[in-house]
């Protein structure tokens, strides 16, 4: 049973009641004051406490999503070897474009009251993304809106949104549990955005470490593969635009942070980008390790008020998003004064009445933000875009 197995979090759930059942059951047996009957009453209490916080942590990982798996958990999830990668990799065209393996597919219910009879959500594919000059490899998930499959889009290309989890999530929770494919959907049948492709990632490409989205020193090149390496990789299996006037990106929390990161050094492949809850300098510690080499140069780089108040300003569309509630809500504040003063950025904020740094905020500003996002894009006229 893996992690989040779901007969695991029963099984411990009903050993921890069955432990606390047997103490409450023996405890008059073990009211002695010998030293066999003081240890019998430590070790059922120890037992019955350690299973009750199992069942509890358990159950606190399958609703976060903090950990996919025990090698997950205990840091001994390296990837694939390199033997594997090689094997599942699509053949190379020698110019690094990289490619997608796509594992299976789903359709995504449109779930939308009064909706058209027939109407269709689109699809969801299951995919790993191989990174042509990094070298990297991450497991994601690509939404293909219903349009995708129109003979009247036969020969026009899509613009695509990057979605990140936060840290330490998992893609999966994109799906179950921030319904971005539902919300694509329903914004598309709704006329709230244009027909777009979605790819579902995790910010991290070396789990169990924390990158911040970073191209580390001797390390992963995290930047490089979302902002080369993704659309060349895409474009290989999908018909979608390579061009950076046609991608945005948008995110949760580290997700938020990368998201801001990447349109603010990389505005030749993103446009646009959005920040759900997200913080405004790379964080550095025990699990991202050493980001910057010892750099104070990188480390400034990686400062995105430190950018705008040092580097010039770059024609991209910014969206941030807190609550006078948030513990974010003051620094978002600075950001988007400081944003304001140095055109061409442009920037918006949307902000709640109250909330958290948690899924259910989240879940109330994606159907506002997603297609702020999508509304941003174009997709280039000229041929191959």
């Amino acid at each position: 049973m893996g992690l989040t197995s779901k007969k695991l979090e029963l099984l411990i759930a009903l050993l921890a009641l069955a432990s606390f059942v047997g103490t409450v059951y023996l405890w008059p047996r073990l009211s002695g004051r010998n030293w066999k009957a003081v240890l019998g009453r430590v070790g059922t209490l120890l037992l019955s406490q350690v299973l009750s916080l199992m069942a509890l942590a358990l159950v606190a990982n399958n609703w976060g999503g903090f950990y996919s798996s025990f090698s997950d958990l205990f840091g001994t999830d390296q990837g694939a070897t390199p033997t594997i990668v090689d094997h599942s990799k699509p053949a190379s065209d020698g110019r690094g474009m990289g490619g997608v393996s796509v594992q299976g597919s789903k359709p995504v219910a449109l779930q939308l009251g009064g909706a058209a009879a027939g109407a269709k959500g689109g699809t969801v594919e299951q995919v790993t993304i191989h990174g042509g000059s990094t070298g990297l490899d991450e497991d994601g998930y690509v939404y293909l809106p219903a349009a995708y499959k129109d003979p009247a889009y036969k020969d026009k290309k899509f613009p695509v949104v990057v979605v990140f989890t936060g840290y330490p999530g998992t893609p999966e929770n994109l799906i179950s549990r921030m319904k971005y494919p539902t919300i694509a959907a329903q914004s598309i049948y709704q006329k709230k955005m244009p027909p777009t492709v979605m790819v579902l990632l995790r910010p991290s490409v070396a789990m169990p470490r924390d990158n911040e989205c970073q191209d580390i020193p001797g390390g992963p090149q995290a930047q490089t593969f979302f902002a080369k390496d993704l659309p060349r990789a895409l474009a290989t299996t999908y018909n979608v635009s390579t061009d950076g006037k046609a991608w945005g990106v948008i995110g949760d929390s580290t997700g938020g942070y990368c998201a801001l990161s990447l349109a603010m050094r990389e505005p030749g492949s993103f446009a646009a980008a959005a920040s759900l809850s997200g913080y405004y300098k790379a964080a550095e510690d025990s699990t991202t390790g050493d980001l910057f080499g010892g750099s104070q140069a990188l480390r400034n780089q990686a400062d995105l008020m430190w950018r705008v108040q040092h580097l010039p300003a770059v024609p991209v569309s910014l969206l941030v998003t807190s609550s006078k509630t948030e513990s974010d809500y003051k620094a978002t504040e600075a950001f988007i004064k400081a944003v304001t003063a140095k055109p061409p950025f442009q920037i918006s904020s949307l902000y709640l009445t109250s909330g958290g740094h948690n899924f259910n905020t989240w879940n109330q500003e994606t159907p506002l933000a997603l297609p702020w996002v999508a509304g941003k894009l174009a997709v280039p006229t000229s041929v191959g875009a």
